[in-house]
């Protein structure tokens, strides 16, 4: 973790207006995207079922944010995925990319509609074009919360995503999720990988400089 002395409620000395100029290893990923080779691994009563899917994920650049002297450089996300051949919501999620640029830290927070929430983090340098970040369960930095349905049925010990970006310009993501199911002697492996192509550039957000 990076020391940022005694005053927690001091500025940055410099901030840089232009989030998409200073995303560091998240700069790749900024835009609209969309992946058709989707595959997810989920528990299921008779055992893990396979489901192939195809997904819409936009990342958005919002101006930065600090807490006191904590610098933090973010995309806003929003990923919709559906089976195959199908309109209906198959998994929607909500959250942030973060880019601590003091301690070449990269988090990842997620929400879905499920009553659960994660936040991960892992280290990268700057020009990364491979990071893992994980998080684990009864954290209370980089941790999970579930409702107590989830938590007594369907428990999420860990989560752990690896994103890889490509030379082609694409980027491609794989998560393991630990599970431990009621009824089950053994973790589960939730498994969730696809391999995502720019369908849209992002759109600079509020405050970068506008024509230079």
């Amino acid at each position: 973790m990076s020391s940022y002395g005694d005053d927690i409620y001091a500025e940055p000395a410099t901030i840089n207006p232009d989030t998409l100029a200073a995303l560091g290893p998240l700069a790749p990923l900024a835009g609209i995207w969309e992946g058709t080779r989707g595959v997810d691994i989920a528990p299921k009563q008779a055992g893990p079922r396979t489901q192939e899917y195809r997904e819409r994920i936009e990342l958005q650049p919002v101006d930065p944010g600090n807490n006191g002297p904590q610098l933090l450089y973010a995309l806003r996300y929003h990923t919709w995925i559906c089976k195959p051949g199908e309109s209906g919501t198959y998994h929607d999620q909500v959250g942030y990319w973060l880019w601590e640029p003091a301690s070449q830290t990269v988090m990842h927070s997620l929400t879905i509609p499920r009553g659960q929430t994660v936040l991960a983090a892992g280290q990268a340098a700057p020009d990364a074009r491979q990071f893992t970040l994980r998080a684990e369960r009864g954290s209370t930095d980089y941790g999970i919360c579930s409702n107590p349905y989830l938590e007594s049925n369907f428990r999420t010990d860990s989560f752990e995503i690896t994103v890889t970006v490509h030379a082609d310009g694409t980027w491609s993501y794989d998560e393991d999720t630990v599970m431990t199911i009621k009824g089950q002697s053994e973790p589960f492996h939730h498994r969730d990988r696809n391999h995502l192509t720019r369908i849209a550039a992002p759109t600079p957000n509020p405050v970068a400089p506008q024509g230079q």
